[in-house]
């Protein structure tokens, strides 16, 4: 009951910032270190099934498994003592059916102590949510591009530019809030069509490509701090460049080694 409660005043703040218009702000962590640091920051704290790929060098978010997601999502818990930590389930896990959902969701919330679940959701998946709520299960939906379905349409891309796509967005995310999702993340989608949808919403809308027009916003840490070298979507801003920091200090650690200058007298005993 505590939990609950305390859920609850997390998500009456979450609210309360969008009726006033502050910015709510969010990024991904998977370890406890990096989860302590933007605990401090951020609003909401996602364990992301990005994690395939930023920690276990995948291709996609496909190859992420609820195991995973419940040890990373174990660490970040455990480091977060503000933040809504929400934790995504993975491809495989939520989409045979509703009670395949239900029994992925109650693992992780129980393994983890997580505050909510994540979900890629569309059209098909609104009963899912609803079924989830109705099990007292705090969700937040995902719309736009679903990272989940790359394999599935070819590539990564913008949705929504056409209008009928567009309209199948808005009608899912006004049909996710009545399902019971507390918020909803919209990824890579043009300005105007997350305008109106963040403003026939009262619950909060978190941006990734989809402008300033969101409640809120959310980056990959990885991207954020320049970690990824590999691949830099248009709504990416590297507010650091630590992969080149990182190179600098290995290479001079490997120089310090060779040298006989590390260690020195005084790290020993």
């Amino acid at each position: 009951m505590r939990k609950i409660l305390n859920f609850m005043n997390k998500i009456n703040k979450l609210i309360s910032k969008k009726q006033q218009q502050e910015k709510l702000v969010c990024l991904t962590a998977y370890t406890y270190p990096v989860a302590k640091i933007l605990d401090k920051h951020c609003d909401i704290i996602l364990v992301g099934d990005s994690l395939a790929m930023t920690i276990y060098g995948a291709k996609d978010t496909l190859d992420a498994n609820l195991e995973m997601m419940i040890n990373h999502g174990k660490a970040v818990v455990k480091a977060c003592k503000s933040a809504v930590v929400v934790v995504d389930l993975p491809f495989g896990s939520y989409e045979n059916s509703k009670e395949q959902a239900l029994i992925s969701a109650k693992k992780v919330l129980q393994e983890t102590g997580c505050d909510a679940i994540k979900l890629e959701t569309n059209l098909s998946t609104i009963e899912t949510v609803a079924f989830l709520h109705q099990n007292n299960l705090p969700i937040m939906a995902h719309i736009g591009l679903l990272p989940q379905q790359v394999r599935k349409i070819g590539k990564y891309r913008y949705h929504g530019k056409e209008l009928k796509e567009a309209q199948e967005i808005y009608e899912t995310a006004l049909k996710l809030e009545q399902a019971g999702a507390f918020s909803i993340v919209i990824e890579a989608v043009p300005a105007i069509l997350a305008e109106n949808i963040t403003k026939a919403l009262s619950i909060p809308t978190i941006g990734i490509g989809a402008s300033i027009n969101c409640d809120g916003q959310i980056l990959v840490i990885d991207d954020l701090l320049g970690l990824n070298t590999e691949f830099t979507p248009l709504f990416v801003e590297k507010f650091a460049d630590l992969t080149s920091q990182i190179d600098v200090a290995v290479k001079n650690f490997s120089s310090a080694v060779k040298n006989g200058n590390f260690p020195k007298k005084y790290h020993q005993i």
